[in-house]
């Protein structure tokens, strides 16, 4: 498992202009961004007592997460990701669900997750079996991504984050989510062995300073 390095800053709306501004003239917008942005779909994972929630707010320093994802709505491509932390370096890794699969283990349906031939289908079907994982609840952002050869960095901004509440009817389009409290900005900056200083220069804010934020904790905030 390969750990990158991962910087966080919650930012307030004139900061993101002028970060946006400075990164479109040294980095490269992502690819896979339509008009420079995308928006997430999440469904979040954990048990009955809270497990990924309490970690996270207890700063534990090794720990780790289960989600499901799509993007812009579009449900033909889902990605079950486990991404672990080890205080200051992150992982993640991957494999593909189909629409079917993703309902089926939103409905509770697992018994073909043994038998699926991807090794983090099975590590989550034995996780839901030993420590009671289950969806929790939807998360949604918009997302603006920008890469940087150099180091393999990637740098986004993150806002607009809503809250499914209690809702876990990930593959329902038209489900309604609502905003969090505050309306947080996020930066997040991601690189392998080495972080150019021309990407440092330009996420750099006076008085900002590096801190942690997690969009699931921030959406369980009511429950």
């Amino acid at each position: 498992m390969d750990f990158r390095h991962e910087w966080k800053h919650e930012l307030n709306l004139s900061d993101m202009i002028t970060i946006r501004q400075r990164l479109r003239a040294v980095a490269q917008a992502d690819t896979h961004s339509i008009d420079g942005r995308y928006d997430i779909r999440s469904l979040y994972f954990d048990n009955l007592n809270d497990k990924a929630l309490r970690e996270k707010l207890d700063g534990v320093n090794a720990r780790e997460k289960f989600r499901i994802r799509y993007y812009n709505g579009d449900t033909s491509v889902i990605q079950l990701e486990k991404k672990s932390k080890q205080g200051g370096l992150e992982s993640k890794v991957q494999a593909r669900l189909t629409a079917d699969e993703a309902q089926a283990i939103v409905d509770g349906d697992l018994f073909w997750m043994p038998n699926s031939g991807r090794d983090l289908v099975v590590e989550l079907y034995s996780k839901m079996m030993s420590q009671g994982l289950r969806p929790k609840t939807i998360v949604d952002y918009t997302r603006e991504p920008f890469i940087y050869a150099p180091g393999n960095v990637r740098i986004t901004l993150d806002y607009n984050i809503r809250s499914g509440l209690y809702y876990t009817d990930f593959l329902n389009t038209q489900c309604v989510t609502f905003p969090i409290m505050d309306d947080p900005i996020i930066l997040e900056v991601k690189w392998d062995e080495f972080l150019s200083s021309i990407i440092r220069d330009a996420v750099q804010l006076e008085g900002r300073r590096t801190a942690a934020f997690s969009k699931y904790a921030a959406c369980r905030a009511f429950g």
